[in-house]
């Protein structure tokens, strides 16, 4: 199992724009979807950890924020990354 920074370099090697790129708005909702993932995965086993999921509504309206401001900016971006991610928008 590949460690925390590993899959993080990951992410942004797959989701940069260019060469030196490392907080995009691509990049961020990649690394934020991830850890919505992850965290999902994290309530299966402990459903009363509130605080967590305050944590991870803040992370999906976050998430949100940023393809919206995607959206705007960059419609054909938009749609590439919702289409990697498999996000249903």
């Amino acid at each position: 199992m590949a460690t925390v920074k590993e899959v993080k370099e990951q992410i942004v090697s797959d989701y940069k724009t260019h060469t030196t790129d490392t907080g995009s708005s691509q990049v961020q909702i990649a690394l934020l979807s991830q850890r919505i993932t992850e965290l999902t995965e994290h309530f299966k086993v402990h459903k009363k950890d509130k605080n967590s999921q305050r944590g991870l509504l803040t992370m999906v309206s976050r998430r949100r924020k940023l393809l919206d401001y995607l959206k705007h900016t960059n419609i054909n971006e938009y749609h590439e990354i919702i289409k990697k991610l498999g996000l249903r928008r």
